[in-house]
Protein backbone atom coordinates (compact mmCIF):
# COMPACT_ATOMS: atom_id res chain seq x y z
CA UNK A 1 0.00 0.00 0.00
CA UNK A 2 2.79 2.40 0.91
CA UNK A 3 4.61 1.60 -2.35
CA UNK A 4 1.42 2.27 -4.32
CA UNK A 5 0.87 5.59 -2.53
CA UNK A 6 4.45 6.62 -3.23
CA UNK A 7 4.05 5.71 -6.90
CA UNK A 8 0.82 7.74 -7.19
CA UNK A 9 2.44 10.72 -5.44
CA UNK A 10 5.37 10.56 -7.88
CA UNK A 11 2.98 10.42 -10.86
CA UNK A 12 1.13 13.49 -9.61
CA UNK A 13 4.43 15.32 -9.19
CA UNK A 14 5.31 14.54 -12.80
CA UNK A 15 1.90 15.59 -14.12
CA UNK A 16 1.67 18.89 -12.23
CA UNK A 17 4.48 20.71 -14.15
CA UNK A 18 2.99 19.56 -17.45
CA UNK A 19 -0.47 20.80 -16.52
CA UNK A 20 0.95 24.16 -15.42
CA UNK A 21 2.90 24.52 -18.69
CA UNK A 22 -0.14 23.59 -20.79
CA UNK A 23 -2.36 26.03 -18.90
CA UNK A 24 0.12 28.89 -19.16
CA UNK A 25 0.62 28.13 -22.86
CA UNK A 26 -3.13 28.18 -23.53
CA UNK A 27 -3.59 31.47 -21.67
CA UNK A 28 -0.60 33.06 -23.43
CA UNK A 29 -1.89 31.94 -26.83
CA UNK A 30 -5.30 33.40 -26.07
CA UNK A 31 -3.73 36.77 -25.25
CA UNK A 32 -2.76 37.22 -28.90
CA UNK A 33 -6.24 38.32 -29.90
CA UNK A 34 -6.35 40.85 -27.06
CA UNK A 35 -3.05 42.42 -28.13
CA UNK A 36 -4.14 42.58 -31.78
CA UNK A 37 -7.40 44.32 -30.83
CA UNK A 38 -5.46 46.80 -28.66
CA UNK A 39 -3.05 47.55 -31.53
CA UNK A 40 -5.92 48.22 -33.95
CA UNK A 41 -6.96 51.12 -31.72
CA UNK A 42 -3.84 52.99 -32.88
CA UNK A 43 -4.84 52.91 -36.56
CA UNK A 44 -2.45 50.19 -37.77
CA UNK A 45 -3.54 47.79 -40.53
CA UNK A 46 -3.30 43.98 -40.60
CA UNK A 47 -0.39 43.86 -43.10
CA UNK A 48 1.80 46.12 -40.97
CA UNK A 49 0.77 44.59 -37.66
CA UNK A 50 1.49 40.99 -38.63
CA UNK A 51 4.80 42.06 -40.18
CA UNK A 52 5.90 43.64 -36.89
CA UNK A 53 4.88 40.57 -34.93
CA UNK A 54 6.77 38.23 -37.25
CA UNK A 55 9.80 40.55 -37.48
CA UNK A 56 10.30 40.34 -33.72
CA UNK A 57 9.47 36.63 -33.59
CA UNK A 58 11.84 35.59 -36.41
CA UNK A 59 15.08 35.49 -34.32
CA UNK A 60 13.32 33.40 -31.66
CA UNK A 61 12.00 30.82 -34.11
CA UNK A 62 15.27 30.69 -36.07
CA UNK A 63 17.06 29.98 -32.79
CA UNK A 64 14.49 27.29 -31.99
CA UNK A 65 15.05 25.61 -35.37
CA UNK A 66 18.84 25.73 -34.94
CA UNK A 67 18.67 24.34 -31.42
CA UNK A 68 16.37 21.46 -32.37
CA UNK A 69 18.45 20.64 -35.47
CA UNK A 70 21.85 20.34 -33.77
CA UNK A 71 23.59 17.10 -34.72
CA UNK A 72 20.80 16.05 -37.08
CA UNK A 73 21.05 15.47 -40.85
CA UNK A 74 20.49 18.52 -43.08
CA UNK A 75 17.14 18.90 -44.79
CA UNK A 76 16.66 17.43 -48.24
CA UNK A 77 15.05 19.34 -51.10
CA UNK A 78 11.80 17.49 -50.41
CA UNK A 79 12.01 18.50 -46.75
CA UNK A 80 12.46 22.16 -47.67
CA UNK A 81 9.46 22.05 -50.04
CA UNK A 82 7.37 20.52 -47.29
CA UNK A 83 8.56 23.05 -44.70
CA UNK A 84 7.75 25.93 -47.07
CA UNK A 85 4.25 24.59 -47.74
CA UNK A 86 3.56 23.99 -44.06
CA UNK A 87 4.92 27.40 -43.11
CA UNK A 88 2.73 29.04 -45.75
CA UNK A 89 -0.47 27.27 -44.70
CA UNK A 90 0.01 26.76 -40.99
CA UNK A 91 1.52 30.06 -39.91
CA UNK A 92 1.60 32.67 -42.68
CA UNK A 93 -1.86 32.31 -44.23
CA UNK A 94 -3.65 31.30 -41.03
CA UNK A 95 -2.07 34.17 -39.07
CA UNK A 96 -2.85 36.79 -41.70
CA UNK A 97 -6.47 35.68 -42.05
CA UNK A 98 -6.81 35.68 -38.28
CA UNK A 99 -5.39 39.20 -37.91
CA UNK A 100 -7.61 40.48 -40.73
CA UNK A 101 -10.71 38.88 -39.20
CA UNK A 102 -10.03 40.38 -35.77
CA UNK A 103 -10.54 43.84 -37.25
CA UNK A 104 -14.26 43.01 -37.59
CA UNK A 105 -15.24 40.69 -34.70
CA UNK A 106 -14.64 40.45 -30.97
CA UNK A 107 -11.73 38.52 -29.48
CA UNK A 108 -14.24 36.17 -27.80
CA UNK A 109 -15.85 35.05 -31.07
CA UNK A 110 -12.42 34.74 -32.73
CA UNK A 111 -11.18 32.37 -30.03
CA UNK A 112 -14.33 30.24 -30.16
CA UNK A 113 -14.04 29.85 -33.95
CA UNK A 114 -10.37 28.87 -33.71
CA UNK A 115 -11.26 26.39 -30.99
CA UNK A 116 -13.17 24.40 -33.61
CA UNK A 117 -9.83 23.36 -35.09
CA UNK A 118 -9.94 19.69 -33.93
CA UNK A 119 -13.23 19.21 -35.75
CA UNK A 120 -11.72 20.57 -38.97
CA UNK A 121 -8.73 18.24 -38.62
CA UNK A 122 -11.15 15.33 -38.30
CA UNK A 123 -13.10 16.44 -41.39
CA UNK A 124 -9.93 16.72 -43.46
CA UNK A 125 -8.83 13.32 -42.17
CA UNK A 126 -12.15 11.90 -43.35
CA UNK A 127 -11.83 13.60 -46.78
CA UNK A 128 -8.17 12.73 -47.40
CA UNK A 129 -7.64 9.46 -45.51
CA UNK A 130 -11.28 8.26 -45.24
CA UNK A 131 -10.99 8.07 -41.45
CA UNK A 132 -14.28 7.18 -39.84
CA UNK A 133 -16.23 9.80 -37.86
CA UNK A 134 -17.90 8.25 -34.82
CA UNK A 135 -21.38 9.11 -33.60
CA UNK A 136 -20.04 10.91 -30.52
CA UNK A 137 -17.62 12.92 -32.60
CA UNK A 138 -20.49 14.07 -34.80
CA UNK A 139 -22.54 14.97 -31.72
CA UNK A 140 -19.62 16.95 -30.26
CA UNK A 141 -19.10 18.80 -33.53
CA UNK A 142 -22.78 19.70 -33.74
CA UNK A 143 -22.80 21.09 -30.19
CA UNK A 144 -19.64 23.17 -30.79
CA UNK A 145 -20.83 24.67 -34.07
CA UNK A 146 -24.19 25.48 -32.49
CA UNK A 147 -22.32 27.41 -29.78
CA UNK A 148 -20.32 29.42 -32.32
CA UNK A 149 -23.48 30.22 -34.30
CA UNK A 150 -25.15 31.38 -31.09
CA UNK A 151 -22.33 33.83 -30.27
CA UNK A 152 -22.11 34.92 -33.92
CA UNK A 153 -25.84 35.65 -34.05
CA UNK A 154 -25.55 37.74 -30.90
CA UNK A 155 -22.59 39.67 -32.34
CA UNK A 156 -24.47 40.39 -35.56
CA UNK A 157 -27.21 42.02 -33.49
CA UNK A 158 -24.66 44.24 -31.70
CA UNK A 159 -22.90 45.62 -34.80
CA UNK A 160 -22.83 45.63 -38.58
CA UNK A 161 -23.92 42.22 -39.82
CA UNK A 162 -21.86 42.33 -43.04
CA UNK A 163 -18.64 43.23 -41.21
CA UNK A 164 -19.23 40.58 -38.54
CA UNK A 165 -19.93 37.92 -41.18
CA UNK A 166 -16.78 38.87 -43.12
CA UNK A 167 -14.63 38.80 -39.99
CA UNK A 168 -16.04 35.45 -38.87
CA UNK A 169 -15.43 33.99 -42.35
CA UNK A 170 -11.80 35.17 -42.34
CA UNK A 171 -11.15 33.65 -38.91
CA UNK A 172 -12.86 30.40 -39.93
CA UNK A 173 -10.65 30.23 -43.03
CA UNK A 174 -7.69 30.81 -40.71
CA UNK A 175 -8.75 27.73 -38.73
CA UNK A 176 -9.14 25.78 -41.98
CA UNK A 177 -5.64 26.78 -43.08
CA UNK A 178 -4.13 25.67 -39.78
CA UNK A 179 -6.07 22.40 -39.88
CA UNK A 180 -4.55 21.68 -43.30
CA UNK A 181 -1.13 22.24 -41.71
CA UNK A 182 -1.89 19.80 -38.89
CA UNK A 183 -3.14 17.09 -41.25
CA UNK A 184 -0.20 17.48 -43.66
CA UNK A 185 2.52 17.80 -41.01
CA UNK A 186 2.35 14.24 -39.67
CA UNK A 187 5.04 12.80 -41.95
CA UNK A 188 7.39 15.75 -41.41
CA UNK A 189 6.99 15.64 -37.63
CA UNK A 190 8.26 12.05 -37.71
CA UNK A 191 11.18 12.98 -39.99
CA UNK A 192 12.27 16.28 -38.46
CA UNK A 193 10.84 16.33 -34.95
CA UNK A 194 8.07 18.63 -33.75
CA UNK A 195 10.22 21.43 -32.33
CA UNK A 196 12.50 21.61 -35.38
CA UNK A 197 9.53 21.60 -37.74
CA UNK A 198 7.75 24.36 -35.81
CA UNK A 199 10.91 26.47 -35.74
CA UNK A 200 11.52 26.09 -39.47
CA UNK A 201 7.89 26.50 -40.57
CA UNK A 202 7.34 29.59 -38.43
CA UNK A 203 10.62 31.09 -39.68
CA UNK A 204 9.36 30.64 -43.25
CA UNK A 205 6.08 32.31 -42.26
CA UNK A 206 7.96 35.23 -40.67
CA UNK A 207 9.90 35.82 -43.89
CA UNK A 208 6.70 35.62 -45.97
CA UNK A 209 4.99 38.22 -43.77
CA UNK A 210 7.97 40.56 -44.09
CA UNK A 211 8.10 40.11 -47.88
CA UNK A 212 4.34 40.70 -48.10
CA UNK A 213 4.78 44.00 -46.27
CA UNK A 214 7.64 45.07 -48.54
CA UNK A 215 5.48 44.39 -51.63
CA UNK A 216 2.33 46.10 -50.36
CA UNK A 217 3.62 48.96 -48.21
CA UNK A 218 6.48 51.47 -48.36
CA UNK A 219 9.32 50.73 -45.95
CA UNK A 220 8.63 53.99 -44.14
CA UNK A 221 5.27 52.58 -43.03
CA UNK A 222 7.08 50.19 -40.68
CA UNK A 223 8.20 53.14 -38.57
CA UNK A 224 5.12 55.29 -39.11
CA UNK A 225 3.17 53.64 -36.30
CA UNK A 226 2.46 54.60 -32.72
CA UNK A 227 5.12 53.50 -30.18
CA UNK A 228 2.43 51.46 -28.44
CA UNK A 229 2.08 49.31 -31.56
CA UNK A 230 5.80 48.45 -31.44
CA UNK A 231 5.63 47.41 -27.78
CA UNK A 232 2.45 45.44 -28.31
CA UNK A 233 4.05 43.65 -31.28
CA UNK A 234 7.10 42.72 -29.18
CA UNK A 235 4.79 41.40 -26.48
CA UNK A 236 2.80 39.46 -29.09
CA UNK A 237 5.95 37.96 -30.64
CA UNK A 238 7.39 36.79 -27.32
CA UNK A 239 4.77 36.19 -24.63
CA UNK A 240 1.91 35.24 -26.99
CA UNK A 241 3.82 33.44 -29.77
CA UNK A 242 7.26 31.99 -28.98
CA UNK A 243 6.81 31.34 -25.26
CA UNK A 244 3.49 29.41 -25.55
CA UNK A 245 4.88 27.29 -28.40
CA UNK A 246 7.70 26.13 -26.12
CA UNK A 247 5.38 25.76 -23.13
CA UNK A 248 2.92 23.54 -25.02
CA UNK A 249 5.74 21.45 -26.52
CA UNK A 250 7.23 20.89 -23.04
CA UNK A 251 3.76 20.08 -21.69
CA UNK A 252 3.16 17.46 -24.39
CA UNK A 253 6.45 15.79 -23.48
CA UNK A 254 5.28 15.49 -19.86
CA UNK A 255 1.57 14.72 -20.05
CA UNK A 256 0.96 13.75 -23.68
CA UNK A 257 -1.02 15.49 -26.44
CA UNK A 258 -4.48 14.37 -25.25
CA UNK A 259 -4.21 15.85 -21.76
CA UNK A 260 -2.46 18.95 -23.12
CA UNK A 261 -5.35 19.47 -25.54
CA UNK A 262 -7.90 19.09 -22.74
CA UNK A 263 -6.04 21.69 -20.66
CA UNK A 264 -6.24 24.03 -23.64
CA UNK A 265 -9.95 24.45 -22.85
CA UNK A 266 -8.96 27.34 -20.58
CA UNK A 267 -8.02 29.29 -23.74
CA UNK A 268 -11.51 30.48 -24.78
CA UNK A 269 -12.43 31.29 -21.19
CA UNK A 270 -9.28 33.35 -20.63
CA UNK A 271 -9.83 35.20 -23.92
CA UNK A 272 -13.37 36.13 -22.94
CA UNK A 273 -12.27 37.28 -19.47
CA UNK A 274 -9.41 39.38 -20.87
CA UNK A 275 -11.72 40.76 -23.55
CA UNK A 276 -14.19 41.92 -20.91
CA UNK A 277 -11.56 43.33 -18.50
CA UNK A 278 -9.02 44.79 -20.95
CA UNK A 279 -11.04 45.59 -24.07
CA UNK A 280 -14.39 46.28 -22.46
CA UNK A 281 -16.14 43.74 -24.69
CA UNK A 282 -19.68 42.81 -23.65
CA UNK A 283 -20.34 39.62 -21.72
CA UNK A 284 -23.93 38.46 -21.94
CA UNK A 285 -25.88 35.31 -21.24
CA UNK A 286 -25.76 34.53 -24.98
CA UNK A 287 -21.95 34.63 -25.01
CA UNK A 288 -21.79 32.53 -21.84
CA UNK A 289 -24.19 29.96 -23.30
CA UNK A 290 -22.34 29.82 -26.63
CA UNK A 291 -18.99 29.42 -24.91
CA UNK A 292 -20.35 26.63 -22.72
CA UNK A 293 -21.70 24.84 -25.81
CA UNK A 294 -18.38 25.13 -27.68
CA UNK A 295 -16.34 23.82 -24.75
CA UNK A 296 -18.84 21.05 -24.00
CA UNK A 297 -18.89 20.04 -27.65
CA UNK A 298 -15.11 19.82 -27.89
CA UNK A 299 -15.05 17.82 -24.64
CA UNK A 300 -17.57 15.33 -26.06
CA UNK A 301 -15.69 15.33 -29.36
CA UNK A 302 -12.29 14.52 -27.80
CA UNK A 303 -13.30 12.32 -24.86
CA UNK A 304 -16.42 10.44 -25.89
CA UNK A 305 -15.48 10.32 -29.56
CA UNK A 306 -12.36 8.21 -29.15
Amino acid sequence: MQLQATSEHSAHKNIAPGLILATLGAIAFSGKAIIVKLAYRYGVDAVTLIMLRMLFALPLFALMAWWAGRGKPPLTRRDWIGVFGLGFSGYYLSSFLDFAGLAHITASLERLILYLNPTLVLLFGWIVYRRRITRWQFVGMSISYAGVLLVFGHEVQLGQSAAAAWGALLVFLSAVSYAIYLVASGEFVKRLGSLRLVGLATSVACVLCIVQFMLLRPMSAAFDVAPQVIWLSILNATVCTAVPVLAVMMAIERIGPAMAAQTGMVGPISTILMGVVILGEPFTAWIAAGTALVIAGIFVFTRMGR
